[in-house]
């Protein structure tokens, strides 16, 4: 997994490089954005909802964060918090790349005590219209977090205006699936 991970992020580092250099015109995709997500863990028995944003510097820099909590079968609790920044590419017109690192700190309650873990997360992926009112997104993302994972994202979302859009997520790791319906707000 590690070397597909290196592999992936190589093309995406390879693929910017190109996208920087061939004059690609500014995508339509906005980045300025807030969510609110439900979020379902299909093998560990647990729900809960994210709300997170991104914010666009200008220059293709962005901030991002997110809090996400989370309720489990067997009377663990979740808290994660995530604030970071990453880099956008436009690779073509409505086609990013984007390259995001995120500072995540993990708060578990469990009915024998509670623990706090830092971490980090880093992702590389691709984000484009293939219709004008539908967006999908696909990323290689690697959490570490106590133990570390890695997984593959894919996810789509239909824009009922310029600012409104709402859709589905999915997310493959070697611990955990999860599945995520939410909605975005664009603050252009």
């Amino acid at each position: 997994m590690k070397r597909i991970y290196g592999l992936a992020v190589l093309c995406l580092m390879h693929s910017a490089a190109f996208a920087q250099s061939n004059g690609a015109p500014a995508s339509d995709l906005s980045y300025t954005y807030g969510e609110l997500r439900f979020v379902d863990y299909d093998n560990n028995g647990g729900d809960g909802f994210r709300v997170a944003g991104s914010w666009d510097l200008g220059n293709s820099w962005i901030i991002l964060g997110g809090l996400t909590s989370a309720d489990f079968n067997n009377n663990v609790d979740a808290t994660i918090f995530d604030i970071g920044a990453g880099y956008v590419w436009n690779y073509r017109p409505d086609w990013d790349l984007i390259a995001t690192g995120s500072f995540v700190r993990a708060d578990f309650d469990t009915p024998g005590g509670s623990s706090d873990e830092n971490g980090f997360a880093l992702s590389g992926g691709v984000r484009g219209l293939i219709a004008p009112q539908f967006e999908i997104r696909a990323s290689v993302n690697h959490v570490d977090v106590n133990d570390s994972d890695t997984f593959l994202e894919f996810a789509g979302d239909y824009y009922f205006t310029n600012q409104f859009s709402a859709g589905l997520s999915l997310e493959f790791a070697g611990d955990s699936d999860l599945f995520s319906v939410g909605a975005r707000y664009y603050f252009r």
